[in-house]
């Protein structure tokens, strides 16, 4: 494959694609060794979602949200595996965009690109919005917005300087949450065990199926908390986006993938049953992190402090996350004729400066919201990211059975790193998430998500055929690549 970018992809004012997909030369540079590449999957997977709406989750589904987490948690399993085979296929950082581009042609593509840079926009302005909430509680005199202003500028000039400095700040901020996770395990094990602090007298696993059974207010009252559930997966797509930027993806990305199962039966399903062991699920209250609850009852020094500093590491990360693949998702847009050509540049240290710049202006909106309305801020804008996260996940599935079909009709080269299941698993993950959109619209909470959705795909609609008649040739159907084209892959040309 080549880059459309030109030879000269690497330096500031390369110029546009030609319609044909970014590919996998593009011109980033490969700053993000293995440990980082890992420590983002893991990330990934360890959200806000976690460990503020796990909370609400539990209220409503008591202690059978676990086996929610377990079912959603191998559901996201097969998407990415999908996601790996695409990336073996093709690996490029616009990646699903690229991948619908090629599979369904350039609307597709086109619609889940923007849909994609859309849903990272909106979650930034959530989680600067929850960081600078969380700063309150040691300084409460800072104002909101001026906090959240000053965590998006951080981040930005993070992601500014070098792909490496963002990878070794996300890093960090994984390794917080992971270690608080770890923690919290490892504390509430020896509380069940040995029956230290004051929590030891009451805690046990009977707590799972005594204190009104395992699903205490009735299955379809756990099955409404999988939207919550599916939210708390948003961005384990993310390693996909660094494809293009990871030093020896044909070793790192299989590796980050498929230790995604351990990721979420540790983090998520292993972190919830300890929990749920060492306080009953009737203790659990909506809007307070199960994290702050648990450290509270069982009494350690400082708890909601170390809590709310690893839920601000984690809200700081996703917005890191975040600001990350928005520029890379305009950049891919631009090199292929469906956003403005400006974003096809790359500075001297080869990151997409003006996109992710653009992407922190429209994210500032958040920081406005926080000024007028601080309470009802974070409320505002985060109707739209599971509905846009469901989007790309389907789009991913889809695109992997239609890419299978082109392989067993010799249009499209075998990947090297193929999912179990094949298109047969693909096709049931897409039942499940076309299931959680049911369950989202019989959510009166939840249902105002999917009330944005016709509005955002009417002003695709709306803006196609302008960017069409701009760039005919960026909107001509792309056909795959052939069994010749990749017969021998290597790393190089990963």
């Amino acid at each position: 494959m080549t880059d459309p970018t030109g030879a000269a992809a690497g330096a500031e004012g390369a110029p546009p694609g030609n319609g044909t997909g970014t590919g996998a030369g593009e011109g980033y540079a490969r700053g993000l060794g293995g440990r980082q590449i890992q420590m983002i999957a893991i990330g990934g997977a360890i959200g806000t979602g976690l460990f503020l709406g796990a909370g609400r989750a539990i209220h409503q589904a008591g202690p059978s949200l676990i086996l929610m987490y377990a079912v959603a948690g191998a559901a996201v399993f097969v998407i990415m595996r999908a996601l790996g085979e695409l990336l073996s296929y093709r690996p490029a950082a616009g990646s699903f965009a690229d991948h619908a581009r090629e599979f369904f042609g350039p609307f597709a593509g086109y619609a889940t690109g923007w849909t994609y840079w859309l849903m990272w926009v909106v979650t930034g302005m959530a989680e600067v919005t929850a960081a600078a909430t969380y700063l309150a509680y040691w300084w409460p005199a800072v104002p909101q917005w001026l906090a959240a202003l000053g965590f998006l500028t951080a981040l930005l000039l993070t992601n500014l300087v070098s792909v490496r400095l963002f990878g070794e700040v996300e890093f960090w901020l994984s390794m917080i949450k992971v270690t608080a996770i770890l923690g919290m395990i490892l504390i509430g094990a020896g509380v069940l065990t040995l029956g230290v602090s004051a929590a030891g007298d009451t805690a046990s696993v009977t707590h799972l199926w005594h204190d009104g059974g395992v699903f205490p207010n009735g299955v379809g009252s756990s099955l409404l908390t999988l939207q919550i559930v599916m939210f708390a997966y948003v961005a384990v797509e993310l390693v996909g986006v660094t494809a293009g930027e990871a030093r020896d993806p044909r070793r790192t990305l299989p590796k980050a993938i498929n230790t995604l199962p351990w990721r979420i039966a540790l983090f998520y399903v292993g972190a919830l049953t300890v929990i749920l062991c060492v306080v009953s699920w009737t203790e659990f209250r909506p809007g307070v992190s199960p994290f702050v609850a648990a450290f509270a009852r069982i009494g350690i020094p400082f708890g909601a402090g170390v809590v709310n500093f690893v839920v601000l590491s984690a809200a700081l990360s996703s917005c890191n996350s975040g600001m990350y693949s928005t520029g890379r998702m305009l950049r891919d847009l631009a090199a292929n004729g469906q956003g403005p050509r400006v974003f096809t540049r790359l500075t001297a240290r080869r990151t997409p400066a003006l996109g992710t710049l653009a992407s922190a202006c429209v994210t500032s909106v958040g920081v406005w919201l926080n000024y007028v309305d601080p309470a009802g801020a974070f409320t505002y804008i985060t109707a739209f990211a599971t509905v846009a996260g469901v989007w790309t996940w389907g789009v991913i599935l889809a695109a992997h059975i239609r890419y299978r079909a082109a392989v067993r009709a010799g249009r499209a080269a075998p990947g090297w790193f193929a999912a179990p299941g094949g298109a047969a698993a693909s096709w049931c993950a897409l039942g499940f998430l076309g299931l959680v959109v049911v369950l989202i619209g019989a959510d009166s909470d939840a249902r105002i998500s999917l009330y944005g959705a016709p509005v955002w795909f009417a002003a695709l609609a709306a803006g196609y055929p302008v960017l069409k008649r701009r760039n005919p040739a960026a909107f001509r159907r792309r056909p795959p690549d052939g069994p010749l084209s990749q017969s021998a892959p290597d790393a190089a040309s990963l």
